[in-house]
């Protein structure tokens, strides 16, 4: 019993009181579990984030890189192209305490900071600013210690080539936001910059090894010989896949802003020249093949051909008659022009257009150039054809077209992407198989007894061509710049790989008599790129000659 004056309660009410607190506890749990929630989301969010500033930059459409590009990388694998973390600077003009000093101290990290331009940004009523792009490690650090309020820094990634200048125009390069400006990176933009999954890389035809070799060899040259430029290609004759392909000068594809035009101009694709008498083995296939001509046909070539007011002459001339072999191996002008006619222009403009002579090539990258030739057609068109003045065509497509000759005929559009060899087509067939032996045969001889004896790498069977073309000007045609090229093949019995060197007015040296025609200064660096290659793309030296090309040897009477 309860004394007097204390207050009781009832059994039930006394449970009540207690079921109350257990609830009210219960709410304050969950409340304080939602609380930490609440505060790791925040924190995570933080850490993802830095600063309020940056989320609204997703509200405002304003530039926040997030996504990967994916890797470019060669036919072996080996990257030519990723990406790296980097970081960025950027400044909230509203929480920037004295722009003047803020801009002065980190003057003293980025000393190329355009004051005034960066003044006027902070003094804006803007939210956001960029300060400096793509950030070094180490400076990142010096400005983070500086302390400035209002200033910022933003993860991004950087799109780095790690062999510089060597892939720079059939690679390309991007932007400062990641965007494909040329090459491959301009051509697949946004599969690059959109990858399904991560890991995703585009796989080209391109050689590191087989790069470097060109490269190194045609700087040799291009610096030996004085040239203004040079060009090189390596291509797989069998599927049109493309080992290399230089143009120089060229750039550091990791800083194309301080590139120039001309070094960013890819010769090998976007340039077109007149390739001189590289034309002819076209010329001598396509009369073979519609039965124009035949190897034993004989042309005089005693003296130049007049035709209206042109004179058509012989670099070297031989002053005789000569057979087909001879004016193809001893590369003669009147030879072919005369051959040309023979053909005729409409059979000779055909063969044009199944090689591909009159469009520009398709290949997967943007920087390609357009042909030039006559708009209309007249005869003496028809003759400079046959022996390559006249019409310009870009190196890349007179590789493909030579290609067509050797390999069983048929025309493959050269690429840069590597493919399942069982998903390539047999390409559009151009020439027999029975004249593309042939050409093999008259590509071999023009080497081991014709102009292009300096191209000759014993135990690899290499046939080619010489081209010397002079290069047209104001008024006329200028004597004394040329583009001198060689197109090497190997190995002739069972023709795989092309190597195309052409250098733009090279200077003939005492070594070469002062000669600057493909045979003195293409031919020697086509001859040590084979040397230097054939080995990597597993080609073994034959020890012993074959012997296909002596049936028609009896057709030369005379050597070099």
């Amino acid at each position: 019993m309860s004394q007097k004056g204390e207050k009781t309660w009832p059994e039930g009410n006394s449970r009540l009181i207690m079921e109350t607190v257990r609830n009210r506890l219960m709410i304050a749990v969950f409340l304080f579990i939602g609380a930490f929630f609440l505060l790791g989301a925040r924190m995570v969010g933080l850490g993802f984030s830095p600063s309020e500033q940056l989320s609204d930059q997703w509200a405002r459409g304003l530039p926040v890189y997030v996504a990967a590009r994916a890797d470019v990388v060669d036919r072996h694998g080996v990257v030519l192209a990723t990406n790296l973390e980097t970081s960025s600077l950027y400044a909230d003009p509203g929480k920037v305490q004295n722009p003047e000093t803020a801009i002065k101290k980190l003057a003293t990290v980025i000393p190329e900071l355009a004051y005034a331009k960066l003044l006027s940004k902070l003094k804006s009523d803007k939210r956001f600013v960029w300060v400096r792009r793509k950030l070094t490690p180490q400076q990142k650090v010096r400005i983070n210690a500086l302390g400035l309020p209002g200033f910022f820094f933003q993860t991004e990634e950087e799109r780095v080539y790690p062999h510089g200048a060597l892939f720079s125009h059939a690679v390309g390069y991007v932007d400062v936001d990641g965007k494909g400006l040329g090459g491959i990176e301009h051509y697949f933009d946004i599969q690059l910059g959109t990858p399904i999954s991560a890991g995703d890389k585009l796989q080209l035809t391109l050689d590191t090894r087989v790069q470097h070799a060109l490269r190194d060899e045609i700087e040799r040259a291009l610096q030996t010989y004085e040239a203004k430029a040079a060009i090189g290609i390596v291509l797989n004759v069998n599927t049109g896949e493309v080992l290399a392909m230089v143009s120089l000068p060229d750039f550091d594809p990791n800083f194309p802003a301080a590139a120039s035009n001309d070094q960013k101009f890819n010769r090998a694709a976007q340039g077109v020249y007149e390739l001189g008498s590289l034309f002819k083995t076209l010329t001598v296939a396509m009369g073979l093949d519609s039965g124009a001509i035949t190897l034993t046909d004989r042309y005089d070539v005693t003296k130049p051909l007049k035709i209206s007011r042109f004179l058509i002459r012989d670099d070297h001339p031989k002053n005789r008659i000569l057979t087909v072999p001879e004016i193809f191996i001893f590369s003669s002008n009147i030879g072919a022009a005369q051959m040309a006619m023979d053909i005729g222009t409409d059979t000779q403009q055909e063969y044009f257009g199944k090689l591909g002579l009159f469009t520009a090539p398709f290949i997967e990258i943007t920087e390609v150039g357009r042909p030039i030739y006559p708009s209309y057609w007249r005869d003496i068109n028809t003759m400079t054809a046959g022996y390559g003045h006249g019409i310009a065509i870009s190196p890349l497509q007179m590789a493909s077209a030579i290609a067509a000759t050797v390999n069983g005929g048929h025309l493959i559009p050269a690429t840069l992407i590597k493919q399942d060899a069982n998903l390539r087509g047999q390409g559009i067939p151009v020439f027999s198989e029975e004249v593309s032996a042939k050409m093999r045969t008259l590509m071999r001889l023009a080497v081991t007894e014709g102009t292009g004896s300096k191209a000759d790498v014993p135990g690899y069977l290499v046939g080619g061509k010489t081209g010397t073309a002079e290069k047209p000007g104001v008024g006329g045609y200028l004597k004394n710049a040329t583009m001198s090229s060689f197109v090497g093949v190997f190995p002739m019995n069972k023709p795989e790989f092309l190597v195309l060197i052409v250098l733009d007015e090279p200077v003939g040296q005492k070594k070469t008599f002062n000669f600057s025609s493909g045979g003195w200064v293409a031919a020697p660096a086509v001859k040590r790129v084979i040397t230097r290659i054939a080995p990597l793309l597993g080609v073994k030296p034959i020890t012993e000659e074959v012997r296909g090309y002596q049936e028609i040897a009896y057709l030369i009477s005379d050597t070099r």
